[in-house]
């Protein structure tokens, strides 16, 4: 039974958890926040990965926990309506579709549900080092302990702890994208209901839509900027900087600007994408955005996550133990489809991709090899 550390506990890290303890591993997570992260903004699922998440029993209970948007509103810089939707948002795509927005927080509740028996969780914790042999990784914690895996997953997201560690610094991988989003969770002052409501001006824009029964809003907030000198770790250097970029906006935009700085879940970051050659060294391997980020502009980052997680554990139930073989094989089958689907997100800066590119780029993969 080989022995597998998967370091993220979100979409990807949880998926390939359920997969690899199914395909008979001894799997352990490691997460350095203490529990499942709250909040996050909605994501979709799609194509290929609808499939995945029926394999694995979670279909049914991805659908009951879906959003229930019924149309969109875009709003000028003054919050006046310019145009309305009742067949699609921006963010899900048609609403008569068979693909599925879910907020991430219920997504990865849902995995966890489905990964929680026999995988042993490291949860406040985190990898420092990494060193690799013929029999294993050896993996220094932060919290002190040394532990030896068969093979180490980085699930841990566009700013990859275990791909610092294993392949070298980020800005060899990272593409910037020309924009910035901010995001939180605070009350629903606007009382939409199951109503999506867009504002864009210029080089700023916003996205609002209800959540928890409309009790709350899930609030965007973004920005068109090159690269920006900015801490990931100063909260209130980014909300300034977020309030110095929309702060001239109408609208709803004061209340949420005064609402980001209580939220309790804020979150910030520069929209890029991570290019790799390859994916794997040694024993280690990357999945989800960690590998090969597409950055919600694509809409597709969580897909691409389950999707990945799934073949990656398929490849190692079929290469008897030779994990060379198997990530090989993860790599010839998800790249075409990483591409595609990466694409998304390049091909029209302005708004969702045109329906066919989605399409296309959604089914552009087999699960059986």
């Amino acid at each position: 039974m080989p022995s597998v550390l998967i370091s993220g506990a979100s979409v990807a890290g949880l998926a390939a958890a359920h997969w690899l303890r199914r395909g008979g591993c001894a799997v352990t997570v490691v997460e350095r926040a203490p529990a499942p992260r709250p909040g996050g903004q909605a994501v979709d699922v799609r194509g290929v990965a609808l499939d995945v998440l029926e394999r694995g029993g979670q279909l049914a209970g991805a659908r009951e926990l879906r959003t229930t948007m019924r149309g969109m509103s875009m709003l000028d810089g003054t919050g006046a309506e310019q145009w309305r939707s009742t067949e699609a948002t921006w963010s899900a795509g048609r609403l008569d579709g068979p693909d599925i927005e879910i907020f991430r927080d219920d997504l990865t509740e849902l995995l966890h549900r489905h990964a929680r028996n026999g995988v042993d969780y490291l949860f406040d914790d985190s990898a420092t080092a990494l060193e690799q042999d013929a029999d294993g990784v050896r993996v220094d914690f932060l919290s002190g302990r040394r532990r030896t895996f068969d093979l180490v997953v980085g699930a841990d997201g566009l700013h990859s702890t275990v791909r610092r560690l294993a392949f070298g610094p980020e800005e060899a991988y990272l593409r910037h994208l020309g924009a910035y989003l901010g995001v939180f969770r605070t009350g629903n002052f606007l009382g939409l209901e199951d109503w999506q409501v867009w504002l864009r001006e210029g080089d700023a824009s916003l996205c609002l839509y209800p959540a928890r029964g409309n009790t709350e809003l899930r609030a965007l907030l973004g920005f068109r900027s090159g690269p920006l000198p900015h801490d990931r770790r100063d909260t209130a250097a980014q909300q300034a900087l977020l309030a110095e970029k929309l702060g001239h906006l109408g609208g709803p935009v004061p209340r949420l600007l005064a609402a980001m700085r209580q939220a309790p879940d804020f979150f910030f970051d520069a929209m890029a994408q991570i290019h790799m050659d390859r994916w794997s060294a040694g024993r280690v391997v990357l999945i989800g955005d960690a590998a090969h980020c597409p950055s919600p502009l694509s809409g597709q980052g969580s897909s691409l996550a389950l999707a990945g997680a799934y073949v990656l554990a398929d490849e190692v139930g079929r290469a008897g133990g030779d994990h060379r073989a198997a990530f090989a094989g993860y790599e010839r089958r998800m790249r075409p489809f990483v591409t595609l689907n990466q694409a998304l997100a390049t091909e029209n800066m302005d708004g969702p991709a045109p329906e066919e590119s989605v399409a296309h780029a959604k089914n552009a993969l087999r699960l059986d090899g």
